[in-house]
């Protein structure tokens, strides 16, 4: 079964979020949904053809640390899935390999399922480093887990200079990457992410290769999503 991560990043008002899921309840498709949408929304949540998770984790467990949402927290939620390691994440807020490893250490110890994205940016696919630096994010973030545990991460290939430029990698770079993946994590789900869309997945599902999609913008807008993912499974 594929699974598709639907990330609505800083988007959506209240009243558009509401409107959103009525549309989202709508959706038909055999693969796994999974809806990542603002902290604030996580109690508004009510589908039931979709799981629900979230798109950051602290460090931290419940304490004195303004801002911060934990693991357990989010388990209360009845957050499934949470992705961590976003390369917006890791550009905007800074976010180093041992901090993504300590999310995950959290999300583990309350049942949460962590989406770990991992990819590269422009100059280092132009440097020839991309299986160097996948390679190094893998290996830091899942530092002194446990096998099982190992083996639960979905992981998403997202090349950074694809995400939101319209551009994707070709089906040759994609699978070279996901093979390295594959030879460390053999088991584990490996999800395609950056500018796949309704107009692209045509191509991008010949990849037998790729498990599954974390989608963005085209999270938003669920008659495109619906299209994607007929395209996708027919």
């Amino acid at each position: 079964m594929m699974i598709v991560a639907l990330n609505n990043k800083c988007n959506l008002t209240k009243k558009e979020f509401r409107e959103y899921q009525i549309k989202l309840q709508e959706v038909k498709t055999t693969s796994k949904l999974i809806l990542c949408p603002s902290f604030l929304y996580l109690d508004q949540f009510n589908l039931t053809n979709i799981k629900l998770g979230a798109q950051n984790v602290s460090t931290t467990d419940c304490g004195a640390y303004t801002g911060e949402v934990s693991a357990k927290q989010l388990k209360e939620e009845n957050v499934d899935y949470c992705i961590v390691g976003h390369s917006e994440r890791r550009e905007y807020q800074q976010e180093k390999n041992e901090e993504i490893n300590e999310k995950i250490k959290r999300l583990f110890s309350y049942q949460i399922t962590p989406i770990l994205c991992v990819g590269e940016k422009r100059s280092e696919r132009e440097e020839g480093l991309e299986k160097q630096v996948v390679l190094k994010e893998l290996t830091m973030a899942t530092k002194d887990l446990t096998e099982e545990e190992k083996g639960k991460v979905i992981i998403a290939y997202e090349p950074i200079w694809s995400i939101g430029t319209g551009l994707i990698p070709t089906a040759e770079q994609i699978i070279e990457i996901i093979h390295t993946i594959k030879e460390m994590f053999p088991q584990n789900k490996v999800l395609y992410g950056g500018s796949a869309n309704e107009e692209n997945i045509d191509t991008l599902k010949e990849i037998s290769e790729i498990d599954g999609y974390l989608l963005g913008g085209l999270s938003l807008k669920p008659e495109k999503l619906q299209i994607f993912l007929e395209k996708l499974e027919k």
